[in-house]
Order: C-alpha cells, then sequence, then structure tokens
C-alpha cells in the first residue's frame, strides 16, 4: 500500500542511493552472480567483502581517527528516525510511495535494507560482489553478446536491459537528495561502524567511492569479451577485468549511458560535499 504523502519524502535518499550502488549489480545479471542464495542474516547482510581487520600487536596504541574530510552537520539529522534494526519498513514504504508500480522495486532486498547499501557501496571498489553484498536482485536474463569480427562483443542491445534504471538515476535532483541524505545520516553511519571501523566515517567513504566510479575508462569502441572456463564472460583486455566491480558496471553501460551516469555522480559528490 503506498505511504501518504507525508511519509512519501521521508526517505528520498533510499532512491538515489540504491541506484548508485545498485550500478554495481544490475549490470552483471547472473552471469556474474556465485551460484550460492543470498544469506538474509542481518549479521552475514552487513559483513564486508574485503580482508578482515588484522589484530594489533599487543602493547600498540590504537590508531586515531582520521580527519572527517566531509562532515555531516550534527543537527540536519531526522530527531524522528527509526531504529537501525528497525527502519526496513519505513525505508519500504518511502519507496512504494514514491515509485508506485514501478517494476524497479522487483530487484530491491526489502531486509536489512540500510545495511545492505553500505555494505554494498563500500564493496564497489572490490574485484567482485557476493550476494550476500547486495541490495538488490541480479536482472533476468544474461549479458547479450554478438560475434564481433575478432572476438566476441557486449551486444549494444544492452543498454536497453539497464536504461530504466539509467532514467531513475540520472533524472533525479542530486541537491533535493543529499539535503534529505542528510536527515537520515546517523543510520548510514551506525551501519558503517557495525562493519568493524569504529574510526571510518562514511559520508567520507561515500565521496571516496564515487571519485573511484568517476576513474573508470571511457572505451568508444566494441568491449570484446570471452568464456572464463567458469560458465562467466571476462573483458578479453587485462586492463579492463583488471578494474574493480564498479567501474566495470559504469564501462559495461556504453559511451552514452556512463557519460550520463557519470554527470550525475558528479552532481551528487558536489552536493555531497558542499554540507559543511
Amino acid at each position: 500500500m503506498p505511504s501518504s504523502p507525508s511519509s512519501t519524502p521521508r526517505w528520498p535518499w533510499v532512491i538515489v542511493v540504491v541506484l548508485v550502488a545498485a550500478a554495481g549489480w544490475w549490470l552483471f545479471g547472473q552471469r556474474e552472480a556465485p551460484q550460492s542464495a543470498p544469506d538474509t542474516d542481518a549479521a552475514t547482510a552487513a559483513q564486508p567483502q574485503g580482508p578482515a581487520a588484522s589484530t594489533p600487536p599487543a602493547g600498540s596504541q590504537p590508531q586515531a581517527a582520521p580527519a572527517i574530510q566531509h562532515p555531516v552537520p550534527g543537527d540536519a539529522a531526522d530527531a524522528a528516525l527509526p531504529a537501525l534494526a528497525a527502519s526496513d519498513d519505513a525505508a519500504w514504504q518511502a519507496l512504494s510511495g514514491a515509485f508506485g508500480n514501478d517494476a524497479a522495486l522487483g530487484i530491491v532486498l526489502r531486509e536489512h535494507l540500510i545495511q545492505r547499501l553500505v555494505v554494498m557501496i563500500d564493496n564497489l571498489t572490490q574485484p567482485s560482489l557476493t550476494r550476500n553484498a547486495l541490495a538488490v536482485k541480479p536482472l533476468e536474463g544474461t549479458l547479450q553478446v554478438r560475434e564481433g569480427e575478432t572476438a566476441m562483443e557486449i551486444d549494444p542491445a544492452n543498454a536497453q536491459r539497464y536504461a530504466p534504471y539509467v532514467a531513475a538515476f540520472t533524472h533525479a535532483d542530486p541537491a533535493t537528495l543529499v539535503q534529505a541524505y542528510r536527515r537520515f545520516y546517523p543510520l548510514f553511519q551506525q551501519a558503517y561502524l557495525e562493519l568493524g571501523k569504529p574510526n571510518a566515517y562514511f559520508n567520507d567513504r561515500l565521496v571516496e567511492v564515487i571519485d573511484h566510479l568517476l576513474q573508470a575508462p571511457d572505451p568508444s569502441g566494441p568491449l570484446s569479451v570471452e568464456p572464463d572456463g567458469k560458465g562467466r564472460l571476462r573483458f578479453t583486455d587485462p586492463a579492463l577485468e583488471r578494474l574493480s566491480v564498479g567501474q566495470k558496471a559504469l564501462v559495461r553501460l556504453g559511451p552514452q549511458q556512463e557519460a550520463a551516469v557519470k554527470q550525475q555522480l558528479r552532481a551528487i559528490r558536489t552536493a555531497l560535499t558542499r554540507m559543511d
């Protein structure tokens, strides 16, 4: 049931964060997905993909927290925020009210939504994503390829598969969404701390991830791929294959959609870094 008009604006940040984070998964489909089913346990969903933190030597002094680069004003938070553990219904209700019957909601995982978003954003700089690090389901079907002159190529027709999500992301108003994000920042920060990063600041990490995505190359020609022997596809260009999962996602969009997404990411970054 859609939320009332008064409740719809409370969580608009969820829309843009879902779209930012999901870019790292929507574009890969089942070919890039591990075969195991996702674990919906809250603790599992909140585990980072990166290596476990090392134990400091006995007697060593704890490291000082790094200086916050892009602070979110403390007075920007909404006093009526739900607890993180009880935030799923409010977030989902706001999504339903904002999107209505939009088919895009069908790929969003409802349980532990905020925690999943934080984990997924944090892992977009990694070589790959596991199902436990997802806030969305993979798109149905597989990546479409065609025969090129010398190798298989990603079919430009895949752009239509991603078009609704790219359009939703690029048409969002960055300033409005970031303003709302500030109101609910404490939940993002709490979820990030629960990843075992007591000195980390999520807003700085979000800006860092955006900067990383903006460094994705802009290939102008066909993208050649080949089977990797494990039922998946990989880029034949070693430089592209070494990219992070987030950068690969942008490259696979194709030149026009990649440029549009990057333009929106720059606008969001500008809004995020003007919050102090």
